[in-house]
C-alpha cells in the first residue's frame, strides 16, 4: 500500500489481525494534503482500531522526516474519528501537538 486513499479504505479483518501475533499494525502512506496518513489496529489487545494514537507516531516520524526530507510534519490519524497532529522530528525525541478531548478522569487512591 502506498496511496492515501488504501489506507482509508482498509476493512481489516480483525480475527485475522490476532492470529498474526502481533500486538499492534500501523498502515501508512504519503498523503496529498497532509505529510503523511495512517491507521493503527490491535485487536490482539482488545483495540480494533484506536482513533489517534500518539505511540504510533513516535515512529512513524522518524520514518517519514527520512523520507520526505522534512523536520516538521502535519500527520492525519484516518480511523473514523481520526485527528491531526503536528509533528517534529527532533532526532532522538519527536514532538506531538494537536486537539485533545478530555474523555475520562480518574483518581488513584493508595
Amino acid at each position: 500500500m502506498n496511496r492515501e486513499e488504501d489506507i482509508i479504505n482498509l476493512q481489516p479483518d480483525f480475527i485475522k489481525l490476532i492470529e498474526l501475533n502481533s500486538r499492534e499494525i500501523i498502515c501508512t502512506a504519503k498523503s496529498d494534503k497532509y505529510d503523511f496518513v495512517s491507521r493503527f489496529f490491535a485487536p490482539a489487545i482488545g483495540i480494533n482500531e484506536d482513533p489517534v494514537t500518539g505511540s504510533a507516531h513516535t515512529m512513524l516520524i522518524p520514518y517519514w522526516a527520512d523520507k520526505l526530507h522534512k523536520k516538521e510534519l502535519i500527520a492525519k490519524q484516518v480511523s473514523k474519528r481520526g485527528g491531526i497532529l503536528h509533528c517534529k522530528y527532533l532526532g532522538e525525541r519527536v514532538e506531538i501537538g494537536g486537539k485533545a478531548v478530555t474523555y475520562l478522569i480518574g483518581e488513584i487512591r493508595i
